[in-house]
């Protein structure tokens, strides 16, 4: 499994770059402006505008408040590979809104929850049903009450597909981590045990079909 992806946050000392997309340090600086072409003259300062400057590629990347205005690259987490297209492209499109509009980052994870239970044989209907029956086939109980948390099931869940005006930058990072840690645990898994599984010797395989009566 990869390494934990840390999203940029404001006056963070360190994240993965919006740029480069490396872990590593990041310097702050408030931006200040010049009158002069060469940066002498006139000069003011505006305590709203922050620059993180990255130490390992040493890109740019200007926040006014919280919001990352420069660069409008991908900031958040890329998705798991072994999600399917259409949810990646889902995934992918929340990615690309992201530091323009949380909210309808949000929107797009949950209706991506919604088709990501589904096709692990769910009826995609009702996610608060559906991660029930996940955790009784193996997706840890901790993964209900993380979904809880950001709003997704429970008496205030918001409908997949639509905007909750109470979402923010950190409910749709935690909407990001969750689509990946879903199918973290419930495809990617199965999947390497089951390569582990098949790589073995063919007498090792039949040996442990004689042993469980296969």
């Amino acid at each position: 499994m990869k390494g934990k992806y840390i999203t940029p946050f404001l006056n963070g000392n360190a994240f993965n770059c919006v740029s480069c997309h490396v872990y590593t340090k990041q310097h702050w600086y408030y931006m200040q402006g010049s009158t002069g072409a060469d940066g002498f003259g006139g000069k003011k300062q505006d305590k709203r505008f922050r620059i993180s400057y990255c130490e390992h590629c040493g890109f740019p990347t200007i926040w006014h408040g919280e919001s990352i205005i420069f660069p409008l690259n991908l900031s958040a987490e890329p998705p798991n590979e072994d999600l399917p297209e259409e949810i990646k492209n889902d995934y992918e499109e929340a990615r690309s809104i992201f530091n323009l509009s949380p909210r309808g980052a949000a929107a797009l994870l949950r209706l991506g929850i919604q088709k990501l239970c589904a096709h692990l044989g769910q009826p995609g209907k009702n996610i608060n049903a559906d991660i029930k029956a996940l955790v009784a086939t193996g997706l840890p109980h901790k993964v209900q009450e993380a979904l809880d948390s950001v709003r997704v099931i429970g008496n205030d869940a918001v409908h997949p597909g639509t905007i909750d005006l109470n979402d923010d930058r950190d409910t749709a990072n935690q909407l990001f981590r969750l689509v990946n840690f879903i199918a973290q645990k419930m495809i990617t898994e199965p999947k390497e045990v089951d390569a582990i599984y098949n790589s073995l010797p063919a007498e090792k395989l039949q040996g442990i079909k004689n042993r469980d009566g296969m």
